[in-house]
C-alpha cells in the first residue's frame, strides 16, 4: 500500500526520475486505486463523488444497489439526471455538509440517509522545473488557497430502523381497522339486504296499483333503492381502502376519476345548495395508477369539503401539471382547521366531526404514497383549507423528505 505523503514526494521528484522509474510509480497508482476501489465496494455504505459541476466521478456498488442504476454509464453523468427527484443544486449551494433523510421508490422503496461534504483542494507551492509556465500568473492561486473540487456523498440505508417502530403501530393500526371493517360488513350488509329483499317486496304490491298511486309508490321504492345501493358502494369502498390492496397501475384520464367522484356526490351536493367549480387541464397525460384506489381517495376528500361547508359553501377542483407532477387541487370555503389540529389529521381516529370516523385523510395519504405521490394540507381556522395531491408521470425515483422527518413517524 501507498503510504502518506507518497504523492507529494513523486511530484517533488518528477524532474529528477527517469521513464522507468515514472512507470514504477504509476502501476503502484494504479495497485492502489484497485485497492481502494475493493475497499469502497466491500462495505455496505453507498459512496458517489461528484466535481464541482455535479458528475458523477466515482460510485460504490452499494450506491449503484440503492438507486437501481449501472456505474459505467453514470460516470461523467450528472447525478440529478441519473437519480430523478434528487435536488442537487439547493443541497450543495450552502457550501457546508448536509445531511437530510430521502425515500426510494425505485428499484426498491426504502428510506435512506445521506451526508454531502464538500471536497476541496489546497494549492502548494509550485515545484521548480514542473511548473506551468504557460499559466498567467494572476490566474494562479495563491499559495495555500482552497478551492472546491466537488462533493462527495454517503448514503446509509436506515429503513430498518426508522421501520421498526412505525410497523408496531401500523400493527396495531392494522389489527384495529380490521376489527372495525368485519364490524361494518355486518352491522351495514345485514341490513341492506334486508332493506334490498323487502324493496322488492314493496314493488310486487305497486304493480297491483292503477295510475297515479302506482306512479307514485314506484318513485319511492325506486328513491330509496338507489339510496341503497350507494350506501352498499360507500361499504364496499371503506372494505377495500383498509384493507391493504398493491395498486393496479394502469394508464388513466385523472380527469375523468375527478368527474366520478364528484357525480357520486351528486345528490348530497345539491341537497346542501353547494357549488362545485371545476377547472380541469384538458391536456393532461395519462397516468399509471389505480382507479378505484384513487377515486377512493378523491371521494374522501370532497366528502370532508362537503361536511366541512354545511350550506352554500363552494368547492373548487383544478388540475394542473408541471414537468414532472400533475395536480389534483382541492379548496373548499368550509371553517378549516388551527395549526393544532392540522397537525394531527393523519392520525387514526382523529376527528373533529360528531360522527366521524378519523381514517378518511390516513386512507387518502396512503393511496397517494402507494403511488409515489404527495400530500399537502393548507388551512386556517375560519378561512376553508386546501388539500393538494401530486402525482408522478415520468420516472421519478426517489422523494427528499422534510428535515427532521426521520423523527417524526
Amino acid at each position: 500500500m501507498v503510504k502518506a505523503g507518497f504523492l507529494e514526494k513523486l511530484i517533488e521528484r518528477l524532474g529528477r526520475i527517469g521513464p522507468e522509474e515514472v512507470q514504477n510509480y504509476f502501476l503502484r497508482l494504479a495497485q492502489e486505486k484497485g485497492f481502494l476501489e475493493t475497499v469502497f465496494n466491500a462495505i455496505q455504505e453507498g459512496i458517489i463523488v461528484t466535481d464541482s459541476e455535479g458528475r458523477i466521478t466515482y460510485l460504490n456498488d452499494a450506491a449503484c444497489n440503492l438507486f437501481g442504476i449501472d456505474a459505467s454509464d453514470s460516470i461523467g453523468k450528472r447525478l440529478d439526471e441519473r437519480v430523478r427527484g434528487l435536488d442537487w443544486e439547493s443541497l450543495t449551494q450552502s457550501g457546508g455538509p448536509v445531511s437530510r433523510d430521502m425515500e426510494i421508490f425505485y428499484p426498491a422503496n426504502r428510506f435512506i440517509n445521506f451526508y454531502i461534504v464538500p471536497l476541496t483542494i489546497e494549492h502548494r507551492e509550485s515545484v521548480a522545473g514542473i511548473a506551468n509556465s504557460r499559466q498567467p500568473e494572476s490566474t494562479t492561486p495563491a499559495t495555500g488557497a482552497t478551492e472546491q473540487a466537488g462533493h462527495a456523498m454517503i448514503l446509509r440505508d436506515i429503513t430498518e430502523s426508522r421501520r421498526t417502530e412505525q410497523q408496531a403501530i401500523e400493527s396495531e393500526r392494522l389489527n384495529a381497522l380490521t376489527l372495525l371493517a368485519a364490524g361494518v360488513a355486518h352491522e351495514i350488509g345485514n341490513p341492506l339486504n334486508s332493506l334490498n329483499i323487502h324493496l322488492q317486496l314493496m314493488e310486487r304490491q305497486a304493480r297491483k296499483f292503477d295510475g297515479a298511486a302506482r306512479a307514485e309508490l314506484q318513485e319511492s321504492i325506486d328513491v330509496a333503492r338507489s339510496e341503497v345501493i350507494r350506501l352498499d358502494s360507500i361499504v364496499t369502498q371503506f372494505l377495500r381502502a383498509i384493507r391493504p390492496t398493491r395498486p393496479q397501475l394502469r394508464p388513466e384520464n385523472i380527469n375523468t376519476i375527478v368527474q366520478e367522484a364528484v357525480r357520486f356526490f351528486g345528490s348530497e351536493i345539491q341537497d346542501r345548495d353547494i357549488v362545485v367549480e371545476q377547472e380541469l387541464r384538458s391536456d393532461l397525460p395519462l397516468i399509471q395508477l389505480d382507479r378505484d384506489q384513487m377515486k377512493q381517495a378523491f371521494y374522501n376528500v370532497i366528502k370532508n369539503s362537503v361536511e366541512a361547508m354545511k350550506r352554500r359553501g363552494i368547492l373548487r377542483i383544478r388540475t394542473d401539471m408541471d414537468d414532472s407532477h400533475v395536480f389534483i387541487n382541492f379548496v373548499d370555503t368550509g371553517g378549516g382547521m388551527s395549526a393544532e389540529n392540522l397537525s394531527r389529521v393523519f392520525e387514526p381516529y382523529f376527528t373533529t366531526k360528531p360522527s366521524g370516523t378519523g381514517l378518511g385523510l390516513l386512507i387518502v395519504r396512503r393511496i397517494v404514497r402507494e403511488h409515489g405521490g404527495e400530500l399537502c394540507i393548507e388551512s386556517s381556522e375560519g378561512k376553508g383549507l386546501a388539500l393538494t395531491i401530486r402525482l408522478p408521470y415520468i420516472d421519478r425515483r426517489v422523494r427528499m423528505l422534510e428535515a427532521g422527518d426521520s423523527q417524526k413517524e
